[in-house]
């Protein structure tokens, strides 16, 4: 699968306040669920003293990236006003492999559904607005382990194409690489060919 999608481009976050409550709204790009679930519960112990952490993603999972997850959780304000706000700005600016998590501390002055609706979209608006949304490729990691004598020769594939990685140096050498998924299959035929399929490939 090498289509394309659109994504935030970093990490941001938006404040404003409405009739003495504050909102926060953090965004930041996620690869997998479990990213977007660490975020989630990264952000709520940060401001574990908030009123509220509404959160919202939308991730593509599965093999071929054919599942599109959604997910949002009102956390305490009324049914609808917040989670399903905040998730369907996302929707609606057709953006996937994005988390957001709306912090709001409680100002004194009830804000109505309408209010708490607008205040939530918003949050998440402008939060995505700061970060700028991509067109992103779908991308794989690619584990690599290679002995000593072959590192150099994949480290410098690896670098010649641009490609994101970690390397450790132990008893073997293991690269783990960040690779566009159309381009993954390239890359391996490429390093069994350099190392004469003495590559480990994962």
């Amino acid at each position: 699968m090498s289509r394309t999608y659109r994504t935030v481009d970093a990490p941001s976050t938006a404040r404003f306040v409405v009739q003495g409550s504050e909102f926060i709204g953090h965004v930041r790009p996620v690869e997998t669920v479990e990213a977007a679930e660490a975020f989630v519960a990264a952000t709520g112990e940060e401001y574990a003293d908030a009123t509220h952490n509404v959160p919202a993603y939308r991730v593509r999972a599965g093999a071929d990236g054919d599942l599109l997850r959604e997910y949002s959780s009102d956390d305490g304000e009324p049914s609808g006003s917040a989670g399903k706000p905040a998730l369907n700005v996302l929707a609606q600016r057709d953006l996937e492999n994005v988390a957001v998590v709306v912090t709001r501390y409680y100002g004194g002055t009830n804000l109505g559904v309408g209010g708490l609706v607008r205040a939530y979209s918003r949050a998440v608006k402008e939060a995505v607005d700061e970060a700028g949304v991509v067109e992103e490729r779908p991308h794989e990691r690619v584990a690599i382990t290679v002995a000593y004598d072959d590192s150099g020769t994949v480290r410098g594939i690896l670098e010649s194409e641009g490609y994101e990685f970690d390397a450790a140096y132990e008893a073997d050498v293991s690269f783990l690489v960040r690779v566009p998924v159309a381009e993954s299959e390239a890359l391996r035929d490429r390093l069994r060919s350099a190392t004469s399929g003495r590559v480990g490939l994962d």
